[in-house]
């Protein structure tokens, strides 16, 4: 395994594998067998990078999710596990009454929901601190300076360590590290955002994203990652479901133009040439690049994670780097 270090804070600052692992679905479709024998292989790997949300996975059962917290908690307490393993999770996209969701009826982000929201994930992980704590979705109903001293007072009493955010418009992410250093409060470090090789078109509404998607890694999102040093980004969904290896998935309506097609030859043409998998390629196009990116990756299974880490020991050229970056205009 192979680590980098995500924060600036001597208190806070944590060392983390390049490949963090997504427990999004441990508990409800990923059994807790299933669940348990893939957290343990990643721990042997080295793997100390671990990410759940507070509303994971509330689709499963139309209630308020939970299952994933409480199952990692279960898996801590019976492993032993301390804080040698760095568990992440988000806050502010919970429903907040059963059967509905994250677009018609999210928790927010007020002060007072991030303190209730941060203390219950903290009794379901068993933890006395949330290493990294993220803002999930945006909450334009709260003032931005609300949001950010709520998180704020949070990692000044010691419960929470480092800060981050996902799915929010760049704006309003500099705006609210901004407000926190001039306050004099910590601000977000750890970026959450879709990234993969494909790129999707940003122009078409979404659900969430009335404007374009505000949830994928773009241009401007490259930009501010290389003019702030401090800054990673976790990447999530950076297989795309399975879209690199699997007949059966479809492509999305949003990645549906010309440049894919020619992304995609350019990743079978490198899996060839390295005999791997065109999804180690991708997360190993990730891993080393030049922006500091950890990709995020779920597993269902034991095979699927020993896939995934193969990619940690893969380096690709500089040559074939260029190929994959350039590849689709």
């Amino acid at each position: 395994m192979k680590y980098r270090s995500i924060g600036t804070n001597p208190d806070t600052r944590r060392e983390v594998s390049v490949l963090s692992l997504g427990a999004m679905l441990f508990g409800t479709a990923t059994d807790e067998k299933t669940s348990f024998a893939v957290l343990d292989r990643y721990v042997e790997a080295g793997g100390t990078f671990i990410d759940t949300s507070n509303n994971y996975a509330y689709w499963a059962d139309g209630g308020l999710g939970g299952q994933s917290e409480k199952l990692l908690g279960k898996w801590r307490k019976s492993r032993g596990i301390g804080n040698e393993i760095v568990i992440a999770t988000k806050l502010g996209a919970r429903p907040r009454t059963p059967g509905t969701g994250f677009l018609d009826n999210p928790e927010g982000l007020s002060a007072k929901t991030i303190r209730e929201a941060a203390e219950r994930s903290r009794e379901r992980l068993g933890v006395e601190r949330i290493d990294l704590l993220y803002a999930h979705i945006e909450d334009r109903t709260v003032p931005l300076r609300d949001t950010v001293e709520g998180f704020g007072e949070l990692v000044a009493e010691g419960t929470v360590g480092l800060l981050g955010v996902s799915n929010h418009a760049i704006w309003r992410v500099e705006r609210a590290r901004a407000l926190a250093a001039a306050a004099g409060l910590p601000g977000y470090e750890v970026l959450q955002y879709q990234h993969s090789l494909l790129r999707p078109r940003y122009d078409i509404p979404q659900p969430l994203f009335p404007e374009g998607s505000l949830g994928h890694s773009g241009a401007e999102l490259a930009s501010y990652l290389g003019a702030e040093p401090d800054l990673t980004l976790v990447a999530y969904s950076p297989l795309m479901g399975g879209l690199y290896t699997r007949d059966d998935k479809q492509l999305p309506d949003d990645y549906d133009h010309p440049g894919t097609p020619a992304r995609l030859a350019v990743l079978r043409e490198i899996a060839k040439e390295t005999g791997a998998t065109p999804n180690q390629v991708v997360l190993a196009w990730q891993i080393g690049g030049n922006l500091p990116i950890v990709p995020l990756a779920g597993a269902s299974s034991v095979a699927q994670l020993e896939e995934n880490l193969g990619a940690v020991d893969l380096d690709l050229s500089p040559e074939q780097r260029a190929r994959l970056d350039a590849a689709g205009g």
